[in-house]
């Protein structure tokens, strides 16, 4: 067996840069005092990133705004692709970065589980036997025939939680959704998750929420101006976090 394949997640030297474009000049004015303007700057959000996560680990992204923790998951879901390097992964995977991204906002809740679920490479077969099991762990039973445009941003993250937990994936990758809704849903979801954690799942999570990643991740990695400054045991980075940022 390759030893890569030991590993859910393989980051090797990703570096990413996004262009920074500026509004154009309107005004003579405008254009005297930004006449420099009119080239997008390149920023590196990251560099170098080197990262390797074990099957069956759940590990944190920590950091604060900026440092680039969100963007690094969003290239191992493939939303978008490092400037320079390569991640691999090994295993189905689902994720839930952003809140409600591909429901319709006209589709009821019910055709939205099915029209997300199919996103995630489920058949129709396979979503009609988790139909009951999504409605029931959203607790959305009394709206599921709404459009979800009617939906609160809570009622979203419910029904979009509910889908990417059920579609059996090996990896699951989660960004600050669990910060809306009441408080009840999010010992829900965490108690999911470690359900989840415990059947051998991979889990990588971005999380402000520091207790909640304690209880849940073993290994921390912390996202500082686009490099990795820390990775080990979550318990001491988050403490060497706080002792900088907190």
């Amino acid at each position: 067996m390759n030893k890569n394949e030991d590993y859910a997640i393989l980051v090797n030297h990703v570096t990413k840069k996004f262009k920074v474009y500026y509004d154009k000049a309107n005004t003579l004015k405008e254009r005297i005092v930004f006449w420099n303007r009119k080239k997008p700057e390149e920023r590196t959000v990251l560099e170098d990133i080197n990262l390797k996560i074990r099957k069956g680990e759940s590990v944190a992204l920590i950091g604060v705004n900026g440092s680039g923790k969100s963007t690094l998951l969003k290239l191992m879901t493939k939303i978008i692709y490092p400037t320079k390097g390569k991640i691999t992964t090994h295993g189905k995977l689902t994720s839930l970065l952003e809140l409600g991204a591909g429901f319709h906002q006209d589709f009821t809740g019910r055709e939205n589980i099915y029209f997300n679920a199919s996103i995630f490479g489920l058949t129709k077969k396979e979503i009609d036997a988790k139909l009951d099991d999504i409605i029931k762990f959203s607790e959305l039973e009394e709206f599921i025939d709404n459009p979800v445009r009617t939906y609160s941003s809570g009622m979203y993250m419910r029904l979009a939680f509910a889908v990417a937990i059920n579609v059996e994936a090996d990896i699951i990758l989660i960004d600050e959704i669990l910060a809306v809704g009441d408080q009840h849903f999010q010992e829900k979801c965490f108690a999911k998750l470690h359900e989840l954690k415990k059947s051998g799942k991979t889990i990588v999570i971005v999380s402000h929420s520091l207790d909640s990643v304690k209880d849940l991740c073993d290994r921390a990695v912390w996202i500082y101006e686009g490099h990795i400054k820390e990775d080990g045991p979550t318990d001491k980075v988050v403490k060497d976090y706080l002792e900088l940022c907190g």
